[in-house]
């Protein structure tokens, strides 16, 4: 009897994933998984704290945001990543390993990526997400929707952040493979060019990736399901069956009570104690986090 019960439940389950097979689950990062500042502006400060960004390269950003002044705040803070030319490329684990690769739907490496020696690197900042955002993707997972990271950050911090997820469901027994759609950058001899490859991954471009996948992977729209925090979010939210405004800005906030869109607020979880800023330092001793503390580091629960 037991063994036909539990039968009848592993076949219940392979049931409701297959009703939900052409389902997905598309979140936005920076302010909807995780408190702002975004994890690029961290990252920003990690490389000006190591004083790692080149003075020109300062002001090759400002030349590209002056010209693309005409095109908005958004496409200055998205499109420009001029302040990384010449910087070693780094990988989702912060390993400044040249064979990290941009991977398109087609499996192969994106143009422009070439392998170097490993160098000595920084660590990427690690993301503290919303505990409600972290219930609400184990519950697509156990769902067995697909679960996609949309983000305007830069692909390495994204799939630092999809890997963070991964361990977070991994403790709560979920195994789930999390999809990434983020800005990738051109490399060269191991090295940013600072130009980015394809679109940088904000607003309309959310949206056509989107639509790009779920061709890819045959899922309904209508069914899916999408969470953003700002206006830049709303064609990706527009084109799916059921949109929420997470911690929206103002104006997504009125524009999801205009179209009935459901607005949830996540927040963070309590944060621990944290040492004074010049308390800390990098290094690379065992089980010492640094000054990065008050980005929003996980605490480790037994330094050494």
């Amino acid at each position: 009897m037991k063994g036909a019960r539990e039968a009848k439940e592993v076949n219940e389950v392979n049931e409701v994933k297959d009703d939900n097979g052409g389902v997905a689950a598309f979140f936005d990062v920076d302010g909807t998984l995780m408190a702002l500042p975004s994890l690029e502006r961290r990252f920003f400060r990690i490389l000006r704290y190591r004083r790692e960004i080149p003075a020109k390269n300062l002001f090759l950003w400002l030349g590209e945001a002056l010209r693309l002044i005409p095109r908005g705040t958004s496409a200055i803070l998205q499109s420009n990543k001029l302040y990384l030319r010449g910087l070693q490329i780094v990988d989702e684990c912060g390993e400044r390993d040249g064979e990290v690769s941009s991977w398109h739907k087609d499996g192969h490496q994106a143009k422009g990526q070439a392998s170097a020696p490993p160098r000595c690197n920084p660590r990427l900042p690690v993301p503290r997400f919303f505990a409600q955002a972290i219930e609400r993707v184990a519950w697509h997972a156990r769902q067995g929707h697909q679960i996609v990271l949309q983000s305007g950050t830069l692909e390495p911090l994204a799939r630092a952040a999809a890997q963070a997820m991964a361990a977070e469901l991994g403790l709560r027994g979920i195994t789930v493979k999390i999809r990434v759609c983020a800005t990738r950058l051109e490399g060269m001899d191991g090295k940013w060019t600072g130009r980015i490859l394809g679109e940088a991954m904000f607003g309309e471009a959310k949206a056509r990736a989107a639509k790009r996948l779920a061709e890819d992977l045959q899922l309904d729209l209508e069914r899916c399901y999408a969470y953003g925090d700002s206006l830049n979010d709303r064609w990706l939210l527009a084109m799916v069956g059921n949109p929420a405004a997470v911690n929206p800005s103002n104006d997504l906030a009125s524009l999801a009570q205009t179209l009935g869109w459901p607005v949830v607020h996540w927040k963070e979880k309590e944060k621990s104690a944290q040492r004074p800023r010049g308390h800390g330092e990098f290094t690379k001793k065992k089980g010492q986090h640094g000054a990065f503390d008050v980005w929003n580091w996980y605490p480790r629960k037994n330094p050494e």
